[in-house]
Order: C-alpha cells, then structure tokens, then sequence
C-alpha cells in the first residue's frame, strides 16, 4: 500500500469533516455521543481552528494508493510548554485500512515532521488504541517514552522525543 500524508487546505476540509462523522461513530463505543434528527454527529469543536489558526494547528489527510484513510490532526504548543511541544489532538484510520500499516506509517511520519516533544492520548476505555499507540510509538522510541494517566479522567498519554 502506498501511504501519502498531506496537509489539506481549506477549500478540501469537508473530506475531514465527512471523515470526522465516522471517527464520532466509533466513539460511541467509548463515549456518549448521538446523531441528531438528521442522522449526523455533532460538528467536531473548534475543528475550523485547524484551518485559521496557521503555524500552530495542521489538518492532514492520510490517504493509501490514492484514497482517503484517515486524518491526524495536529496541535503545536507555545515555546515553553512544560510537557509537549505537539499535540495528536486526534488520529484516525477506518477500519478496511486498519492492521496494514498505514497509520504505524502515518504516525511515524507526523513525527518526523515535528521534530520535539509529543503527547498522544487514548480514551480510558480504549484499550484498542492503547495498546496501537503503545506499539507504535514504542517502535519509534526504541520504548523511550513515558506514560501519565489524567488524575480524575483515566486518560493515559504517551510522552516522548522525536
């Protein structure tokens, strides 16, 4: 398969918008998240940021031989954050991409991109993603990451250098 990572401009946003209502649809296994009337999810909040808010927020499609696959959307923090200077804010791969590569490829990817610190986070719950990161991000360390679990939440998030 021959995964492409690129950043979406403006005028292609909706294909991360229509990706998004798949991404909320596998979170209602995690989360409490409804369809309205209409059959559509809510819209992602402050998704139009990753287009206005230059320089600090990146929208990128992943795509394998030509297709969309996902998305991964990724946050830069002001010089001297504490703990992180990228955020994966969120990543996702559908499911017929899914144990192919695509987002082990993807990931490593984005991370050589944005060379520095990076925190990844998974829902409490979802142990499917934790243990995707946990390898991924493992892989691409040599294990040199550390991991925190949000206090009240339960989160886990991975920290590490790239």
């Amino acid at each position: 398969m021959n995964m492409k990572l690129e950043l979406v401009p403006w005028e292609r946003r909706q294909v991360i918008r229509h990706l998004m209502q798949f991404y909320l649809y596998d979170f209602t296994k995690y989360l409490n998240i409804d369809v309205d009337h209409n059959g559509v999810f809510p819209e992602y909040p402050g998704l139009d940021a990753f287009w206005t808010d230059e320089g600090r927020k990146f929208p990128f499609l992943i795509t394998s031989d030509g297709a969309p696959a996902g998305f991964a959307l990724v946050e830069r923090f002001e010089p001297g954050n504490i703990d992180n200077d990228y955020y994966l804010t969120e990543f996702f791969v559908m499911q017929k991409y899914r144990r192919s590569g695509v987002g082990t490829q993807a990931a490593h990817e984005l991370f050589e991109r944005f060379p520095g610190r990076w925190k990844v986070t998974q829902v409490r719950n979802n142990v499917v993603a934790q243990a995707f990161w946990r390898k991924v991000i493992g892989a691409y360390t040599g294990g040199r990451f550390r991991e925190k679990f949000h206090p009240e939440l339960g989160n886990p998030s991975q920290f590490f250098v790239t």
